[in-house]
């Protein structure tokens, strides 16, 4: 059984409880305009083009097997727009100066668990355990299930960073390896949610009230994006969803610019690179809102 991940953060404190491994897996189906993760969305592994690492050797343009690879006039920058990560990446190979990597790797289930196990001691001391992320983890759902059995195996705390959106089938199977959930609710507006994200909401509640019914602990994560996710009738539907599934928490994300820059080192385009940075009064009138409406509010 073997799935494909983009990296492992290990001493992770922010997601979930304790000191965790966090577990970043490929693929995501939505598109959210402010992803701080936009190397996840695909399924597949993607090039990653570090151009202030470019020596301008021209290796990569000279030995692609497919001439995919052209330079600018001044052979300082590269493209890689007609890229079909081939198998041979002979471009990787021959670059010396770590220009170019690959984002997304193939694993397999056993040699994840593997890496997660050898943070064991730390999950006993802190009451930690493994989260895992993406993208959504979901998209591989098989492989999954896979690594939270054997994680459960080692009696490992396991929780899930999900956007919702997944077959009910597989929250379903994995429902009795995971023992937290840490579920996003973005936009509650149909038409808005499904501009932002490309995929209609109803799915996601839809999945959300299963959860909540079958007594999963769940901690809802809104991540606020000014303008878009921090409207007070937004905030007001979140809310009264959360209070009519008996939902008691919920952690506030706020919009950073962290993530631009990987944007252009995957050849992808930042649509919401002009928003300002929440300061912290901004924040913490936004949690006293979910406060006064009796949810217990934390801060990402």
């Amino acid at each position: 059984m073997t799935g494909t991940i983009l990296s492992i953060q290990h001493y992770a404190v922010h997601d979930g409880p304790g000191i965790r491994t966090l577990v970043f897996m490929k693929g995501c189906p939505l598109r959210c305009s402010w992803c701080c993760n936009p190397e996840s969305q695909s399924a597949l592994p993607q090039l990653r083009y570090l151009k202030f690492h470019c020596k301008a050797c021209l290796e990569c343009v000279e030995n692609c097997p497919t001439a995919s690879v052209s330079a600018s006039d001044d052979g300082m920058q590269r493209s890689f727009d007609e890229c079909i990560v081939c198998e041979s990446k002979v471009c990787i190979e021959k670059c010396n100066y770590d220009a170019i990597t690959l984002s997304g790797k193939e694993i397999t289930a056993t040699e994840l668990v593997k890496a997660i196990a050898l943070d064991i001691p730390f999950y006993r001391n802190s009451g930690g355990g493994v989260t895992f992320s993406g993208g959504e983890p979901l998209m591989q759902p098989a492989f999954l299930l896979e690594v939270l059995k054997e994680c459960k195996a080692f009696e490992i705390h396991t929780a899930i960073e999900t956007c919702g959106w997944a077959d009910r089938k597989a929250f379903q199977n994995i429902l009795p390896f995971t023992d937290l959930f840490l579920f996003d609710l973005k936009i509650m507006d149909p038409e808005s949610h499904l501009m932002h994200t490309g995929r209609k909401i109803g799915p996601i509640l839809e999945n959300l009230a299963f959860l909540a019914s079958e007594n999963a602990d769940i901690i809802i994560r809104l991540p606020l994006v000014p303008g878009i996710t921090d409207t007070l009738p937004n905030m007001e539907s979140i809310a009264e969803t959360m209070l009519a599934n008996d939902l008691k928490r919920i952690c506030l994300e706020p919009y950073h610019s962290l993530g631009q820059a990987k944007y252009e080192e995957h050849g992808l385009k930042c649509s919401l690179d002009h928003l300002e940075l929440y300061n912290m009064q901004q924040i913490n009138k936004l949690c006293e809102f979910f406060t006064l409406h009796g949810l217990l509010c934390e801060v990402a």
